[in-house]
């Protein structure tokens, strides 16, 4: 039987299999459709035609638009129907039309999003991924599997990125963009190939970060991506320099960690 809480509303045309769990106050609109191992938590809403499905919890406060297919198997031909899960953290926004599936088995079997995302129409995330929080997946933006978003990226529509790419927190990937490699936090990466264009400036000063730190911050790219040598030796090389700004130290953190994926920069990738 499921377990479905008293305040729950449940319209009498969805359909909530044996085994799910309705939290207080959640809302399954007309012609929903609940799987036996989904988890609703508080307050989530399903407009209308969402299906939830697989082993998959829904977030507290987290609303969900018709045509939405959240934790349906991953799109992988190694795939052999294991059971795996899907994360969706609290208060997202998830809009007409997207897809989220679960894990696969040979990586962990996870899934995982964060709080506070807003995922626009059509929008696709894929097997293994890691979002973050306070992340805006506009139209059409599609993410590959085993792939990485930090905390406040920003995805401009019709975006796609690579397999096991890492985009760094408060990054800006333009609309139509194609990313192939990592993304520094606060980087800004337009085109397609996709080039590292600088930094995200206008979204570090709208979250209060100080003129004089992104100052710092620009002096510290300059050196990383316009130094003499390699990027990750120009990184290592400035470290001592930068130890007390924290956005530096996050930049070459990102760098020196160990990646499946090349960086982005102003020239990898581009033609002639």
């Amino acid at each position: 039987m499921s377990t479905i809480a008293g305040s729950a509303r449940i319209h009498a045309m969805a359909v909530v299999e044996d085994g799910a769990v309705i939290g207080e106050g959640v809302t399954v609109g007309p012609f929903c459709h609940v799987g036996p191992r989904v988890v609703l938590h508080d307050n989530a809403e399903l407009l209308a035609h969402v299906v939830v499905t697989g082993s998959t919890e829904i977030g507290k406060g987290t609303r969900i638009f018709p045509m939405a297919v959240i934790g349906g198997d991953p799109q992988s031909v190694h795939h052999g129907g294991e059971e795996t899960t899907l994360t969706v953290g609290e208060y997202c926004t998830i809009r007409e039309g997207v897809t989220m599936n679960t894990g696969t088995a040979d990586f962990g079997g996870k899934t995982i999003v964060g709080d506070n995302n807003l995922f626009l129409a059509n929008s696709h995330v894929a097997h293994d991924c890691r979002v973050g929080n306070h992340v805006i997946m506009s139209n059409n933006v599609m993410l590959a599997g085993h792939v990485t978003i930090e905390d406040r990226v920003i995805l401009g529509g019709g975006s796609a990125v690579h397999q096991f790419t890492r985009v760094g927190r408060q990054a800006f990937i333009g609309g139509l963009s194609a990313v192939s490699y990592d993304v520094i936090p606060y980087g800004m990466l337009n085109g397609n190939p996709g080039l590292l264009g600088g930094l995200n400036v206008v979204g570090m000063t709208r979250a209060g970060i100080d003129r004089a730190v992104i100052h710092t911050v620009r002096r510290a790219y300059k050196a990383v991506f316009e130094g003499s040598g390699s990027i990750r030796d120009n990184a290592a090389a400035i470290r001592d320099e930068y130890a007390d700004c924290e956005p530096v130290m996050q930049i070459l953190d990102f760098i020196a960690a160990e990646s499946d994926r090349a960086l982005s920069s102003p020239t990898r990738g581009q033609k002639g």
